[in-house]
């Protein structure tokens, strides 16, 4: 038997399937306040159609989808300064140092410790790490937001399709797969590679990861 909610939820699905956009481009212009107005090189992991590494505008994009990196070459202009390489991560990211790195909705197909463990090695002194990722929901403060977030998803599809259907964007293409970690295993997990890490729930099925390296000068 359908009960009401489930009849709700099934037609919230068939809105939002009408009125899709990019939760993760969502959250670009949020990392890029995060991070520092200037820097020589910075890396993209997990580029998918390469918007990120266009607004960061400077060497990024390693993605273990060829046919994603294709596209994103494609997409990108001749002038600008941006290279898109296939490699497998972590171990396969090139040595850096960089700047700046971002990770955004990729890090749940990595082994995560070992992730976050190549991304501060190739950090350069004083460097900014941004992780945008999902998280698997556990406690009640999760199934809040995750609730919270379902109405807001069909009313910011609807403002930004500005009412009218509109094609799947390219970047959520992709085949993804659902997050293993809970929030507070990814938490406990990254302040032990990553010491003074600030973390944060969000909405849109999020979460939020900035570390800045103490180092200085080393």
């Amino acid at each position: 038997m359908t009960t009401p909610s489930h009849r709700i939820l099934q037609a919230l699905d068939r809105f939002n399937a009408a009125h899709p956009w990019d939760h993760n481009a969502h959250f670009h212009r949020w990392i890029l306040r995060r991070l520092p107005r200037r820097c020589d090189r910075a890396l993209d992991v997990g580029c998918g159609s390469g918007d990120l590494a266009r607004l960061l505008t400077t060497r990024a994009g390693r993605d273990a989808d060829p046919d994603i990196v294709v596209r994103a070459r494609e997409r990108t202009a001749p002038d600008v300064p941006v290279t898109f390489t296939v490699a497998e991560a972590p171990a396969g990211m090139p040595a850096g140092p960089y700047d700046v790195i971002t990770c955004v909705a990729a890090v749940h197909h990595l082994p995560f410790t070992d992730a976050l463990t190549g991304f501060r090695e190739r950090l350069a002194p004083g460097g900014t790490l941004v992780v945008v990722g999902l998280a698997r929901e556990e406690t009640a403060v999760d199934h809040l937001l995750a609730l919270a977030s379902s109405p807001l998803n069909a009313v910011t599809g609807w403002i930004r399709n500005r009412g009218r259907r509109a094609p799947r964007p390219v970047s959520m293409t992709a085949v993804t797969r659902p997050a293993g970690m809970t929030y507070r295993e990814i938490v406990r997990e990254a302040r032990g590679v990553l010491p003074g890490a600030k973390a944060r729930r969000r909405l849109f099925w999020r979460y939020t990861l900035v570390w800045r390296d103490g180092s200085g000068g080393r």
